[in-house]
């Protein structure tokens, strides 16, 4: 049972919809040079603020996108995640993405919210894969997609990233361990 205004709720986290309030929490994530190392670019205020704008329209449009990622004992703000359509390859896929604040990393947050919303689409949308990428040089991420159940699936060359890793979960395999 999710509590009034959480998007979904874990053992340690709870994930609700972004807003403009959010703006310097978020900043502190995707504005930090070294969590950002593996994206294309650090986000500067114009950036950041597109980013919660976009997620508010996903909100909109699909009724999901990226969640803000707290802490349930402090209702802090630590990071992303959540499911948005990406286009992986030439394909628009269904995709777990998430960020966390480089002083809360290593310690299982990113893991517990992707299952969280990894469950959430197997249980609520019509998805029989979820997708997850990341540059092919971003170790952390790569642990963290198979950490929550997902096998690498293929590395492809791409224009911004040079090469871009992308791993998968099935339906059929999440049925099949949970």
């Amino acid at each position: 049972m999710t509590e009034k205004g959480h998007v979904l709720d874990t053992e340690r986290l709870f994930l609700r919809e972004m807003s403009a309030d959010d703006f310097d929490a978020l900043k502190a994530v995707l504005g930090d040079p070294v969590n950002m190392q593996h994206y294309p670019y650090v986000f500067d205020d114009e950036r950041v603020m597109d980013w919660i704008e976009r997620n508010i329209q996903r909100y909109m449009t699909f009724g999901f996108g990226l969640w803000a990622v707290c802490l349930r004992l402090t209702g802090e703000m630590i990071g992303d995640c959540g499911l948005t359509m990406q286009n992986i390859h030439g394909v628009i896929r269904p995709e777990i993405g998430y960020h966390i604040r480089r002083d809360m990393q290593r310690k299982g947050y990113a893991k517990e919210a992707a299952e969280a919303v990894r469950d959430m689409v197997f249980m609520n949308l019509p998805f029989n894969e979820i997708y997850s990428y990341m540059k092919y040089t971003n170790e952390p991420s790569q642990k963290t997609a198979v950490s929550w159940g997902c096998s690498f699936l293929e590395r492809y060359e791409d224009q911004e990233d040079g090469f871009t890793d992308v791993y998968m979960i099935t339906r059929e395999d999440w049925e099949h361990h949970k």
